[in-house]
This record gives structure tokens, sequence and C-alpha cells, in this order.
């Protein structure tokens, strides 16, 4: 067994009730998603779990990208590649939209909240998962090297869903502002700090990480400094 292995099962085994980020999402995302619903997935990209996951949960689940990568998305009932402007759908045909780890690459992030808007039916839900502007992560981000971020999270040096980040709706308060103005009313919102993933290359990495989740999943005072952000809002 790999020390990242070892680890992981010592201090973030669900026997010991740990639930990952994913998981999270994913619940927040059958909470308000109707089984009979249809669902767009916004920059769904190539196969991956949470398609597999909306396609085991809603009636069909339908992907739009900028990147043609979406058309080998097998979870996918249908997979659309866009201008990164307007969807090729009519008003009101769908009952939720979800984004998982796409705002942050938005460089509008209103425009597309506009539209996500005018594609739901009234009442229907928008969910996302984005990073938190505030996070170590985020932050560093900013002034390191992607591939270094890469190397932190000991996954392959690849050059493969590299998109521009801007992080423009990143906040809890930029979310609000931005959700209020295209016509979205929060129903939840809230952040979370999972386990370090930017800490399994290195020992000396992963303490640290692993002090900071602690500290900031203590109490309340520190949510904003959390990592990700999940956040289900409805059209009005």
């Amino acid at each position: 067994m790999s020390w990242q292995a070892e680890y992981l099962a010592r201090f973030y085994s669900r026997e010991r009730g740990w639930v990952d980020g994913t998981t999270l999402f994913h619940r927040l995302c059958r909470q308000f998603i109707s089984p009979g619903g249809r669902v767009l997935e916004v920059g769904a990209g190539p196969s991956n779990p949470t398609s597999k996951f909306l396609s085991s949960t809603a009636r069909q689940v339908v992907g739009v990208d900028i990147d043609d990568a979406i058309i080998g998305n097998c979870f996918l009932s249908e997979a659309h590649v866009y201008d990164g402007v307007r969807f090729p759908f009519d008003d009101g045909s769908f009952d939720a939209a979800v984004c998982n780890y796409v705002m942050e690459h938005v460089e509008n992030p209103m425009r597309l909240c506009r539209e996500i808007r005018r594609v739901l039916v009234p009442g229907g839900v928008f969910l996302f998962r984005t990073p938190n502007a505030f996070h170590y992560v985020s932050l560093l981000s900013r002034v390191l090297p992607r591939g270094l971020s890469k190397w932190a999270r000991n996954t392959r040096p690849n050059t493969s869903g590299m998109h521009p980040m801007f992080c423009r709706c990143n906040s809890t308060l930029r979310c609000r502002r931005i959700l209020d103005r295209a016509g979205l009313r929060i129903a939840e919102l809230r952040l979370i700090e999972p386990n370090p993933s930017y800490g399994m290359r290195s020992r000396l990495l992963f303490f640290p990480m692993l002090l900071y989740e602690r500290l900031v999943n203590a109490t309340e005072m520190l949510r904003h400094f959390r990592a990700n952000i999940l956040c289900a809002a409805r059209s009005v």
C-alpha cells in the first residue's frame, strides 16, 4: 500500500464518517434534481463521475462544452459543442443545469448565468461546484505554474483540460451578486474543505494541509477559507 492510500485510509476513511467533496456535491444535486427531470450539464467535457452520476439520477442529461472532447462523453443523451455564448436550446428547455469545476474558467459569468436562466423552466435549479478564491490553493494558483499544481496533486503532467482561469464568480459575495442579477435566487450555498488532494505528492505537503483542513472545518467562523463553494440557485 502506498503512503497516500495509507494516509487517506487513516485520516479520511468513510468508516470514520468522512465524506469527500464529490459525494457532497452529488448529494446536493440529488436534493434538487427530480428523477424525471431534464438536466443540462455545462462544461461537461469527456466522460467523468459527475456526468455518470447525473445520468443515473435524471431522466435525460444533455451536455454542452466549448471543447469537442465532450463528444466522447458516453454518459450524455446528447452532446453539443457551442460557441461559449449562446446555448443551442429554446427557452425553458431544462429542469436543472449543473456546472462542476467550470465557473472558475468562465470569462463572463454574468452572461453564462443569464443564459442558464434562459434555458431553465420557472423554478428550475442551477447547481455548481467551484474553487473558493480565498483558499490557499486558489491564491497560490495565481502565481504558480499550472504544472506545479499538477505535481502537488500527484497527477500526470499532461496538457489536457488546461483551460484559462478567471475566477470571477469564486467567492460567496460574487456568487450572490451575479446570481441575483441574472435572475437566480440562492436556495443553498455552503463552503466545504475536502481531503488535501494538493498534498498527495509529498508527506511534507500532506500534513500541513491536513492541519489546515482540520482547522477550517472546526468552526464556521473560518468557513470562508474552505476550498470549494457548493451552490444551488433557482430561476425566478
